[in-house]
């Protein structure tokens, strides 16, 4: 709710963005809807996302999708993704060297909006290298950090382009 309030109070057009995150979260965590939090988790969130393409690609054209400035921002895309996951990586290993060797420099790689597969990564790999880590809750920290900072950037970027 904090999170909420501050993030509406400096950035007002993300409100609807943040509100849905938070609003899911305390449905979640609040316990009182146990059936609406398992529907909204599974089903609906198929449901929702298999009629969004639907959507997307019902109005889209060939011509008009697949231009040079589409595949431009794909690739900006891929561009910004592998950067913020060195950066974390990166931040991460200084955390490392200043915590004294107790915090895991992958859990920074978690750090972008791509959830849950960026945490289930880091949890994979590092299992893959000492098979007694258990990362998978301590990466959702910053994976879940990294969608709210996709959604204050969007704020903002509706601020500069309305």
């Amino acid at each position: 709710i904090v999170v909420t309030i501050f993030c509406v109070l400096l950035l007002p057009s993300a409100a609807a963005l943040i509100g849905m995150l938070m609003f899911g979260n305390l449905i979640r965590e609040s316990g009182v809807v146990p059936k609406l939090a398992e529907t909204a988790t599974n089903s609906l969130m198929y449901i929702v996302t298999i009629f969004l393409g639907i959507t997307v690609g019902a109005k889209s054209e060939a011509e008009l999708f697949l231009t040079p400035e589409t595949l431009k921002i794909i690739a900006l895309g891929l561009v910004a993704f592998a950067i913020g996951t060195a950066t974390g990586v990166l931040f991460g290993k200084i955390m490392y060297k200043t915590s004294g060797g107790k915090i895991n420099p992958m859990i920074g790689a978690a750090g972008v909006s791509a959830v849950p597969m960026a945490a289930k990564v880091v949890q994979k790999e590092g299992q893959k290298y000492n098979p007694s880590n258990f990362l998978l809750m301590h990466a959702m920290g910053p994976n879940v950090a990294g969608v709210i900072g996709s959604a204050v950037a969007a704020g903002v970027l509706l601020m500069f382009f309305n």
